[in-house]
């Protein structure tokens, strides 16, 4: 096995949207980078993969918004960069019934950050969407910053503006070792590195790494039925007849969230999917026998029956990715309790790739021993009962 035996200011392991912003930033401060992924580039067995994701300001915490400000910065810093565009705004429609007390909050959070939105009764909504359909007593609000995200340009361009600053992406390459100190030493199946930092954004994968390192996280892997729903006139939900995105908070009969995304990627097909999934192990992602018929497509089509009826109620197609929560929802974003040159990206709970900018940021600033930017009180993982050092 070859060694790299030159030392490396930091090895990031997981080359989806984390560990890619993280390498960037690290890339971008002059750093001596290597980010390191276990399955060739590009490929679909995380959550990063597909052409797009929605991109908001609406939270009903007030910490995420205020993330989001300097993520819609990097956003277009990134665009000038590259020369191409990775977001395109079309507004966020959240559903709801008036008294929904998640709509309640999120409308006092953005009233409070200063973030433009409308109240939009039935009849309003109406107007402006005749083709969304409300039952009796649900309203909506739309945050006019929302957009979407073109997700795999992002990447391709992130992999390549590391390169292009000087880092390096390693592809093809599991870690199945390592071995903390100063420096680290992380072995791959090809090679042996050596860094003053590492940084862990791995997924689904990142318990299995750090287990060896004597903590265990409370993920849980979901895997997740990315649907494409047919219009009946093509076009009629589309980014040209400026349709939103929309999230619809606990609208019968869901008890998760619904999202959906104007047509576009595919034509005349308008994603829309249910923020929920059943269990799932990373290995067996992409093994057929591993995927059932779930009730969320049930709940989908019945959801668009009565909600969007200008889509076929049957998805027309259907793909899969992997969610990786934590029990709050809340992103996992800290040092090793016992190895403090060891920093940990985790449980992005499916709502972090419109972050990662910022996320990529506070891991860059944490492998550094930098302040932090951002109060992280949120995302210690000592908020866990069982974790922190009596666990090592």
């Amino acid at each position: 096995m070859a060694a790299q035996k030159d030392l490396c200011d930091a090895i990031v392991i997981g080359a989806g949207i984390q560990g890619c912003f993280t390498a960037y930033h690290l890339a971008r401060h002059g750093k001596r980078v290597i980010l390191l992924e276990q399955f060739f580039l590009p490929h679909s067995r995380g959550s990063s993969h597909g052409q797009s994701r929605i991109i908001r300001r609406a939270y009903p915490e007030d910490f995420y918004t205020q993330m989001m400000d300097e993520c819609y910065q990097i956003w277009a810093q990134l665009e000038r960069e590259a020369g191409t565009q990775f977001h395109r705004q079309t507004g966020l429609l959240l559903l709801g019934m008036k008294e929904n007390s998640e709509l309640k909050t999120i409308q006092a959070t953005l009233s409070r950050q200063g973030v433009e939105h409308q109240c939009l009764s039935a009849e309003e909504l109406k107007q402006c969407f005749p083709n969304v359909r409300l039952a009796r007593g649900e309203v909506g609000l739309l945050d006019k910053s929302g957009g979407v995200l073109y997700a795999d340009r992002v990447l391709r361009a992130l992999q390549d503006a590391i390169q292009r600053l000087g880092g390096l992406v390693r592809d093809g390459e599991k870690v199945e070792e390592i071995k903390p100190g100063q420096p680290i030493t992380v072995r791959s199946t090809s090679r042996s590195y050596q860094a003053r930092s590492l940084i862990i954004t791995a997924g689904p994968w990142t318990n299995r790494l750090l287990r060896p390192l004597g903590i265990e996280l409370p993920l849980r892997t979901l895997r997740i039925n990315v649907c494409y729903w047919r219009e009946k006139v093509p076009g009629s939900y589309g980014v040209s007849q400026a349709f939103p995105c929309f999230l619809g908070l606990g609208l019968s009969p869901a008890p998760h969230h619904i999202y959906g995304l104007p047509s576009g990627e595919y034509p005349g097909l308008m994603k829309v999917c249910y923020h929920h999934g059943n269990n799932a192990d990373p290995e067996e992602r992409d093994c057929p026998e591993a995927f059932s018929e779930t009730q969320d497509i049930h709940i989908l089509s019945r959801f668009i029956r009565d909600h969007l009826p200008d889509l076929e109620p049957k998805p027309a197609i259907m793909e899969r990715c992997l969610y990786t929560n934590t029990p709050d929802e809340h992103f996992v974003l800290d040092r090793h309790p016992k190895y403090d040159n060891i920093v940990i990206g985790a449980g992005f709970s499916g709502h972090g790739f419109k972050l990662s900018p910022v996320v990529g940021k506070i891991l860059y600033e944490l492998s550094m021993k930098l302040t932090p930017s951002y109060d992280l009180t949120p995302f210690r993982m000592s908020r866990f009962p069982g974790l922190g050092k009596a666990h090592l």
